[in-house]
């Protein structure tokens, strides 16, 4: 990649000589070390790598839910190691739409209730937050669970709640650990579906971690994680 051919307005993620480690007891353990990242508008990006291999804490700070050790990320030109708590939060309800492999659904809140609950903190209408709500329903297959609770799903039925609430408030940037890695292929194939329309949708940009090969086929590009930093990978 010519970066030096980009233009800004052009760049979704950058990242500059990103570090990560943790104080474990008396032990400095490294996760990422200078790392260094430019994913453009409207790439699909898949993380592969290892377990334990920093995959996560990678988007973890692309979303700002975690914050480098040293470095600096750029996302959508906003530098988030200036933003407040606050500020990131409001950020990561505009702008990023994660999708957790354990879903961190809210136990008790309903299936719209948990997709509605990101329009709701951004103040949306209700009759908007209503009509958007049915529609991701609809569009995942889960409208006859509206109502239900995430313990009365099942892992598949959690995963799409959950996707569908990343996308409720229609993200341009969306981050996506391991979607499939808990579910069985009918419920995987669902969301490669999703994902394979977010592929073709140029205003969206897309970062998934995975070992699913289905997903991988998808990508612009696929990057290893691994001893610390990143690769190209030959898939």
């Amino acid at each position: 990649m010519q970066e030096s051919a980009i233009q800004p307005s052009e760049v979704a993620v950058s990242m500059r000589q990103i570090g990560k480690a943790y104080d474990v007891g008396d032990e400095r353990v490294e996760v990422l070390k200078e790392v260094d990242l430019t994913i453009l508008t409207g790439e699909f990006i898949v993380l592969c790598g290892a377990s334990g291999s920093g995959k996560t804490t990678l988007l973890n700070l692309i979303g700002g839910i975690d914050k480098p050790t040293t470095g600096l990320i750029r996302v959508f030109a906003d530098d988030l190691g200036d933003m407040t708590e606050d500020e990131l939060s409001d950020f990561r309800c505009h702008k990023i739409g994660f999708v957790f492999q354990n879903y961190n659904l809210v136990s008790t809140l309903t299936v719209a209730e948990n997709i509605a609950f990101p329009m709701e903190w951004a103040k949306k209408p209700a009759q908007e937050v209503e009509k958007r709500v049915v529609t991701l329903l609809d569009s995942l297959g889960i409208r006859h669970r509206e109502n239900h609770f995430p313990s009365q799903l099942s892992g598949g039925e959690q995963q799409r709640v959950a996707l569908a609430r990343a996308l409720a408030n229609n993200p341009p940037l969306v981050l996506a650990d391991e979607p499939t890695g808990n579910l069985d292929a009918a419920n995987a194939g669902k969301i490669i579906e999703i994902l394979t329309l977010l592929k073709h949708d140029k205003e969206k940009t897309v970062v998934v971690s995975t070992h699913d090969e289905r997903i991988m086929q998808l990508a612009d590009r696929v990057l290893c994680v691994e001893n610390e930093t990143l690769a190209n990978a030959n898939v």
